[in-house]
């Protein structure tokens, strides 16, 4: 194995080689370096010892994101399915056979603020991919909380995803510390910033969070939906799927929490959240084609 650099992609041997990560900063705290981790799949964030580390192959990478990406793709298979049954003929925009043939819909705005700039790209893609308007930000988790103010001040989203990496550490704490996390106190803090800019939970939609983050703290601070519930991981994508569900549910509909979900690749072991009402909302009448 050659030497460890910034930007190779690695496993932890002491973790059987499950997770894949990207190596993002390299530390001389003695007499081993800690290597700063960040999955390349999964939104967690973690230190190891230099020694712990295996260098991927790129053969392997390429089978393990292959491997990951496909329960992305069976997930949207299944909500492409429920809004087939749900709006057949593309009622979704155009209305049913039983509706005036004028009738519309116009789903939630997101805004999305990420701490990884690769995985906001990801998720921007899968917003286009469901017909979502969406603004991405890329700013660091750190700098979220004195961000999100003007950010909602100026694009004035229907839902707000406060989302990058996290990570419960051990050695610093206990579950109920939130100085034993690598991001929580950050999330938490820009959700109090979120709600001082709107504090009706019905007018702005939530979601904050990463891996192993502090769930019961970032709801308690005003979020509709939070990561995570039983301290694990959660995919990249599972904060867009979270969207998907708010932003094309009616605004008449009050969604139950297990819905929402439902509706993620992770589940409720990393997803949770509160009774939230929908954002789309019916129109009419549509302009005329000519």
């Amino acid at each position: 194995m050659g030497e460890i650099k910034i930007g190779d992609i690695v496993a932890r041997k002491s973790y059987g080689e499950d997770i894949y990560f990207k190596v993002v900063d390299i530390l001389n705290t003695g007499e081993e370096k800690t290597v700063i981790l960040k999955g390349i799949m999964y939104r967690i964030e973690a230190d190891a010892p230099e020694s712990d580390l295996i260098q991927v192959p790129d053969q392997k990478v390429r089978e393990y994101t292959v491997k990951e990406n496909y329960a992305v793709t069976r997930k949207c298979r299944e909500i492409s399915a429920r809004s087939f049954r749900r709006y057949p003929k593309k009622a979704l925009y155009r209305g049913t056979p039983n509706d005036d043939s004028r009738m519309y819909s116009k789903s939630g705005k997101v805004l999305h603020i990420d701490g990884d700039e690769d995985y906001l790209d990801t998720c921007l893609k899968q917003y286009k991919e469901f017909g979502i308007e969406t603004v991405g930000k890329h700013v660091p988790e750190k700098d979220q909380p004195s961000a999100v103010y003007d950010l909602l001040k100026e694009h004035r989203p229907d839902i707000l995803v406060l989302t990058g990496h996290d990570g419960f550490i051990k050695s610093e704490g206990k579950p109920t510390d939130v100085n034993g996390y690598w991001n929580s106190k950050y999330y938490i803090e820009a959700v109090k910033q979120a709600r001082k800019f709107d504090s009706n939970m019905d007018n702005l939609i939530i979601f904050a969070g990463a891996c192993q983050s502090m769930y019961k703290e970032i709801i308690n601070a005003g979020a509709n939906f939070a990561s995570s519930p039983n301290r694990v991981l959660i995919h990249a994508l599972d904060p867009v799927f979270v969207c998907q569900k708010i932003a094309f549910s009616n605004v008449n509909s009050v969604l139950d929490p297990m819905e929402v979900v439902g509706n993620t690749i992770t589940g409720a072991e990393g997803i949770g959240g509160l009774q939230t009402r929908g954002k789309s909302r019916k129109g009419y009448p549509t302009e005329p084609q000519s």
